[in-house]
């Protein structure tokens, strides 16, 4: 079954961390992608909110910044491959011991592909 784990944090607090904290914080984390390398799709590490741009679909209209104004941001996203949602819940676990503050939202996938079918078990 696929899931994406959403990684939340305090943008103010991560953007903060000198280069040393970051590496520092990114080899924790690499510790976890090897651990659970067979179960790992798609990583992304999002740029800071600063560079986003947001579409209203409401008004049509375009708006430099996020979407949304809330304390903790969403600042990159994992794709797993797991037998179920304790199996993710096992790699939460990990990825917040490596990686300090925030909250990772588990939410299981359904694949989508444009001109195809949509299903929910990740399977082509």
């Amino acid at each position: 079954m696929l899931y994406a784990l959403l990684c939340y944090n305090d943008e103010a607090v991560t953007s903060a961390w000198t280069r040393e904290e970051d590496a520092a914080v990114m080899e924790r984390l690499g510790a976890v992608h090897r651990k659970w390398a067979r179960q790992f799709g798609p990583v992304a590490r999002l740029m800071p909110t600063s560079a986003a741009t947001t579409f209203r679909k409401d008004e049509q209209l375009v708006l430099d910044g996020p979407y949304a104004e809330t304390k903790e941001q969403l600042l990159g996203f994992y794709i797993v491959e797991v037998e179920g949602l304790a199996q993710a819940l096992d790699i939460a676990r990990d990825l917040g011991a490596a990686n300090p503050g925030g909250a990772y939202e588990i939410r299981p996938l359904m694949m989508f592909h444009p001109g195809g079918e949509a299903g929910d078990d990740g399977q082509d």
